[in-house]
């Protein structure tokens, strides 16, 4: 018999955050892989075994997908992945592949699932609680109210014609291009929230625009809407 491949979405890094399936499968799989070269670097494991100690006895696949936008270098590397994870479902191993934040959520895991799915083998996801849920829980505000509408934008990439769209806009993991969000942002007529390594050790919390520092980590989430009468946040 095959084994599952499990994508869990273990939350955006609080251990308290992850949801009873995703523990009970992690308990349950014999196999954890991670899209890091070493444990120690990948936030997802770092969160799940805080949640679940017995990992650290349980077999580790390590995936090491390059921080590039090299398309070509990814498929190359979720490849081998793939190919590494699916040598374990057919022992009849089960895999669970462990994501930050939600699974489905500008998830790494989603391209090996698919490409695990693509070789004839079973595959679930499991959610976890979205960064921006968590944020906005954080920040004690509202993403969206009556016909406010919500967009969730990759903040690493080009956001200007984003930043146009009515309602709320949330910019996920703007530490690559954060200089520039915030030189945007700065510029612009908007209220800015921030949390950066929401949920983890060393969260920062910036309620208004004013309080949004030079410089800012990977993990860094933004909630922004247009400016309101003279409330400058």
């Amino acid at each position: 018999m095959k084994g599952i491949l499990y994508g869990i979405g273990t939350g955006p890094g609080d251990p308290e955050d992850m949801t009873l399936k995703a523990v009970r499968i992690l308990r349950q799989c014999p196999v954890t892989a991670i899209p890091r070269k070493a444990p120690q670097t990948c936030a997802s494991y770092v969160t799940a075994v805080k949640a679940v100690p017995e990992l650290r006895e349980k077999e580790l696949i390590c995936i090491d997908v390059p921080m590039t936008k090299d398309r070509g270098e990814i498929r190359r590397k979720y490849r081998e992945g793939a190919e590494r994870i699916a040598a374990c479902l057919r022992k009849g191993q089960d895999v669970a592949l462990l994501t930050l934040g939600d699974a489905t959520v500008y998830a790494s895991d989603m391209y090996l699932l698919r490409l695990v799915k693509d070789m004839g083998f079973g595959v679930e996801i499991i959610n976890g609680v979205p960064s921006f849920c968590s944020a906005a829980a954080r920040l004690q505000v509202s993403l969206g109210e009556r016909e406010e509408q919500i967009h969730i934008l990759p903040g690493s990439y080009e956001i200007e014609e984003g930043l146009k769209l009515p309602g709320v806009k949330v910019l996920m993991k703007t530490g690559r291009s954060y200089g520039k969000v915030r030189e945007l942002l700065m510029s612009g007529d908007y209220q800015v929230q921030m949390a950066e390594n929401c949920g983890m050790e060393g969260e920062k919390l910036y309620r208004t625009r004013k309080e949004l520092p030079e410089q800012a980590g990977y993990y860094s989430l933004m909630i922004v809407r247009d400016k309101k009468e003279q409330r400058d946040t």
